[in-house]
């Protein structure tokens, strides 16, 4: 293989695809070829943001290619606390392009502050700085004049010469002589030529340094129109709209460093500049250092003492051991082991901390009744989370393994995510930011992406090919995660044969290729929080959400890999149901039930499960799951675990054996009778990844930490790792146990096999469980349980209508809404009866309906309709409240027929208001 020449030129303007729908560059393919071209570095200079930084710095790493973090800022053209838009000869505008590099590791934090306060203070249609920010933050910075759009680009082509050698003289007094460059590009634009040659003139008489650049938004040539289709996206307009914004010529791509060579040949110093600045952008990314925030122990304690006395305490209270460090019996002595062991390495991989700042959260919310789930991932394998309470189950009893969730020997951070309930999720992350402070937490980003069923129907619109059109083609692409067009016309012919014979379908996947996979939009992801140990500005970009409270601009895997702690505060609706349903049974009936406690053996439970009455039921609700627990004759909640475990796209296959071995159909063999105590309790069927784990563990003699690096390299399916593990695990079996190799490469390719869809088994477990307690309420208080699954989907019509019929079908009532009954949300009302919540009558709402209940809670029943309209405020129950409720029967109990009512409603809410007026 050829060697590649070192390119003579470094590519310091670039816009990858986080130019949301304006770079047309995946930070991969893009450094690919400035590998392959033999370029020594290369810039990220995305507009405004700097989203893909760490991916790009990455990547860029991976294939040889000094990463040059920048970004291209915009500057206002005053103070970035304006709100106008100044009307020049320029035309109509606030602000101005500047393209800004990380020279070093303060410029890169610099960096970091100038683009949170353009998003946090500057906003203004785009995220803008000012020179006094710029002057404040400029330190380890190497600034670019910038494209067409640059103060002193836009001062050569609309005044002169000598108001451009101000503007540049400005900026490299704030930046520096040395760190302020005037940029120069050529993509063919006449506007270009003039500005370059007002450039030259400004270098003789400015002394100020040059450096050529092309602006990168597209990776080829031929990709040129794909990106005017993907500009039409961002815009809003149509291929067809003559005015449509539009790049020209089709030079924005990514040109070879012997292309740019050639393009400024005249000027050279414009090219080896760009060496330049790279020798001196040297900045390093840490991600070796935690930045979680401190949980302040109490006096007399240190971390590790006082993380210490919480387990003991937790485990005093779970197992009934007097003295941890006595231990009695064999029983004590396997927590008294554990217990340390999981203790060694928390302290040896300096996570101490993080312990206690989640159990500190989970406490509070705890202690203020939010109901929190019993685990989630593989946080429920670690016993120390299950003695702090952060999970519930008990991990010897589950056969749950800790390094699932912390590896000794391939640390990275551990990972809890926590379910809350939904309805008071928000009082955890308020009390999350009181705690450690506001500025030091935020809500985390996430993107939307041009899918392959999203860029059908966004180049279909660009296009103008009717909706309909290509709302078929979308459909033809199958539901699977991952899916891309070209796995979409390998698995469906009918969308092959769409491609080769249907113009519309040619003409979108036309443009398809390039643009298939880029980001499309920014949003929030749905639990994620990132708390950090000071304000996170100092540590990362932010910018503002939605809402307008501050948000990363690093998605959650960068995050952690730069050593902030995230958590998934997630919002679990089923937690809500769950206790409301506890509080109407202790309220109806005086019975205290403690959800965590549940007797594992109810009979009642198990029926309804065998049933498949299962709607409404965690996790068990659809008619393929129901259709399997009737066929598994479930009896145990090992089975319920087994059952989420399998019911997935990938082990479907493994459904029917599993149901066969355990009902006696087949017969249960292991390939190695070690194996037989591993998979026993799944009837020899390989379920779970911690079985993985445990087989290499027995077999060959693997440390739990090793086997779960095994695990994982299964899973990647990384050929060469392979081929290394299988050499040590066929060595370690005939070592340990001396295993042929031929038996042994048996049991790795089966291992190997299972491994790529094993599931999870301490989420299995958690999720298993709260299965079993929605069915258990469901079995054994069904009024008060459905009443609390209604109450939860008010306002979702579609699952009401659903619900409403299971709760007929098993026997129960539910009445109609009554303004004298009803409470806002549904209510057992008898033994068998429920009664409709208000805040379920369609355009009422929880406001208004609550506002009703508590004004007859105060004053008494309603007398009838008039008595009804003239005592609630008309704010609070307007005319369309009143229809809805008619239509609803909430009047019926007045003996008044529904359509005299509706019809008489006008009158009614007149002559109330003119009661209210008088009174």
């Amino acid at each position: 293989m050829a060697q590649v020449k070192e390119s003579p030129f470094v590519h310091l303007h670039c816009h990858t695809q986080y130019s949301l729908l304006d770079g047309a560059c995946k930070p991969k393919e893009v450094l690919d070829i400035a590998a392959e071209d033999g370029m020594s570095a290369m810039a990220i200079t995305d507009h405004g943001v700097m989203y893909g930084a760490i991916d790009f710095y990455k990547r860029a790493r991976a294939v040889g290619v000094k990463p040059i973090i920048g970004c291209e800022v915009y500057v206002a053209v005053g103070s970035r606390h304006d709100r106008k838009i100044e009307r020049t000869a320029k035309g109509k505008t606030n602000y101005n392009h500047l393209v800004l590099l990380a020279e070093n590791e303060i410029g890169y934090s610099n960096l970091c502050k100038l683009v949170s306060y353009g998003h946090l203070e500057g906003f203004y249609y785009k995220p803008r700085i000012d020179k006094e920010l710029l002057a404040e933050y400029s330190e380890g910075l190497i600034g670019l004049s910038g494209c067409l759009a640059g103060a002193v680009a836009q001062s050569i082509l609309y005044e002169d010469v000598q108001t451009a050698l101000q503007v540049a003289g400005e900026h490299a007094d704030i930046m520096g002589r040395d760190n302020f460059y005037l940029e120069i590009q050529d993509h063919s634009l006449q506007e270009q030529r003039i500005v370059n040659k007002g450039m030259m003139e400004l270098i003789g008489k400015s002394g100020l340094p040059i450096v050529a650049t092309n602006d990168v938004h597209y990776l080829e040539k031929n990709h040129a129109v794909a990106h005017e289709v993907m500009l039409c996206m961002q815009t809003g307009t149509m291929m067809s709209d003559p005015k449509r914004m539009r790049y020209g010529p089709h030079e924005f791509y990514f040109k070879r460093g012997h292309e740019m060579a050639h393009l400024f040949r005249d000027i050279p110093d414009a090219v080896s500049n760009t060496l330049e600045i790279s020798r001196r952008c040297n900045m390093e990314i840490d991600f070796g250092t935690l930045h979680f925030p401190t949980y302040e122990v109490p006096e007399g304690f240190t971390q590790k003492s006082y993380l210490i006395k919480l387990c003991k305490d937790g485990i005093h209270d779970l197992y009934d051991i007097e003295d941890l460090d006595k231990p009695k019996n064999p029983d004590e002595k396997v927590v008294h082991e554990r217990f340390y062991y999981e203790m060694g390495i928390i302290e040896k991989t300096g996570f101490i901390n993080y312990f206690l700042v989640v159990w500190d959260f989970v406490r509070y919310a705890k202690d203020n009744k939010i109901p929190v789930g019993p685990g989630r991932g593989s946080g429920a394998g670690s016993m120390m989370a299950y003695a702090l309470s952060i999970t519930t189950l008990c991990p010897l009893k589950y056969g749950l393994i800790f390094e699932r969730f912390l590896n000794p020997e391939r640390v990275s951070a551990p990972d809890f995510d926590i379910d809350f309930c939904q309805a008071r999720r928000g009082e955890v992350i308020e009390y999350v930011k009181k705690k450690y402070g506001r500025e030091n937490v935020a809500q985390i980003t996430t993107f939307g992406t041009l899918g392959a069923k999203t860029v059908i129907r966004d180049i279909g619109r660009v296009l103008e090919i009717p909706y309909s059109e290509c709302d078929r083609l979308s459909k033809m692409i199958p539901e699977e995660p991952g899916m891309t067009l070209k796995k979409a016309m390998e698995m469906n012919p009918e969308l092959k044969s769409e491609s080769k014979n249907n113009e519309n379908c040619k003409r979108i996947l036309e443009f398809a290729g390039p643009l298939e996979g880029l980001c499309r939009q920014p949003g929030t992801h749905a639990a994620g929080v990132v708390i950090g140990e000071k304000p996170l500005i100092e540590l990362i970009p932010l910018a503002r959400d939605k809402e307008g409270d501050p948000i990363t601009q690093y998605t959650m895997e960068p995050l952690g890999e730069i050593g902030l702690l995230k958590m998934d505060f997630l919002g679990l609706k089923t937690l809500t149901v769950l206790h409301e349903a506890v509080e109407l049974i202790s309220e109806i009936h005086g019975v205290e039930i403690d959800v965590e406690a549940l007797p594992l053996d109810d009979q009642l439970t198990y029926d309804l499960l065998r049933r498949g009455d299962t709607v409404g039921v965690f996790q068990l609700e659809s008619s393929g799951m129901r259709d399997l627990i009737r066929r598994v004759d479930v009896s145990r909640i090992e089975h319920l675990t087994a059952m989420i475990a399998l019911y997935r796209p990938g082990p479907m296959n493994m459904l029917d054996s599993y149901v066969d071995r355990k009902l006696g159909r087949e017969k249960i063999e292991y390939d190695h009778p070690l194996l037989e105590p591993i998979l026993e309790e799944t009837y020899g069927v390989m379920i779970y990844q911690e079985q993985v784990q445990k087989a290499a563990n027995v077999l060959a003699g693997f440390s739990l930490g090793k086997a779960d690096i095994l695990r994982r390299a299964m899973g990647k399916k990384k050929i060469e790792e392979m081929v290394t593990q299988r050499k040590d695990f066929v060595a370690g079996c005939k070592v340990t146990n001396n295993i042929t190799e031929k038996l042994s490469g048996h049991i790795f390719d089966t291992l190997e096999k299972f491994a790529g869809y094993g599931f999870n088994k301490s989420h299995s477990a958690s999720y298993a469980m709260i299965s079993y307690q929605t069915a258990y309420l469901k079995a054994n208080y069904p009024v008060e349980y459905m009443s609390a699954v209604l109450s939860a989907e008010i306002g979702n019509s579609e699952k009401l209508l659903i619900f409403i019929k299971e709760t007929r079908d098993m026997g129960l009532n539910v009445l109609p809404p009554d303004v004298n009954e009803s409470a806002a949300r549904f209510r057992p009302v008898g033994g068998d009866t429920i009664r409709f919540g208000l805040a379920g009558v369609k355009n009422v709402g929880a406001g208004a309906s609550q506002s009703l209940v508590d004004h007859r809670r105060i004053h008494g029943e309603f007398k009838g309709v008039m008595d009804f309209c003239s005592r609630l405020d008309g704010t609070v129950v307007n005319k369309k409240i009143l229809e809805n409720l008619t239509r609803a029967g909430a009047f019926d109990s007045f003996g008044i027929h529904r359509a005299r009512l509706f019809y008489g409603v006008d009158f009614v809410v007149s002559r109330a208001a003119s009661a209210m007026r008088d009174r």
